[in-house]
């Protein structure tokens, strides 16, 4: 899954915005959806603004399930 990280506060820790596009059910028009995830970022390396890839793990924690795999785009 692909995301923006919107927070780096934490120790080893991002929060990742996901948006998505859905196509509503009567009238046919897409929506914009948004969550957010916590994922563990060993080395801290990933800055608010960078475009990053998440994959499911085990859970690390009560609401970190997600792992940062890979940094796809640094923020300017």
């Amino acid at each position: 899954m692909f995301g923006t990280v919107v927070s780096d506060k934490m120790d080893k820790t991002v929060i990742v915005l996901v948006e998505r596009l859905v196509k509503h059910r009567l009238y046919h028009k897409y929506i914009r959806r948004r969550e957010k995830y916590a994922a563990h970022d060993e080395q801290s390396l990933s800055r608010i603004g960078d475009k990053v890839l998440i994959t499911q793990s085990r859970p690390l924690s009560k609401t970190k399930k997600w792992r940062v795999s890979k940094i796809i785009e640094k923020a300017v």
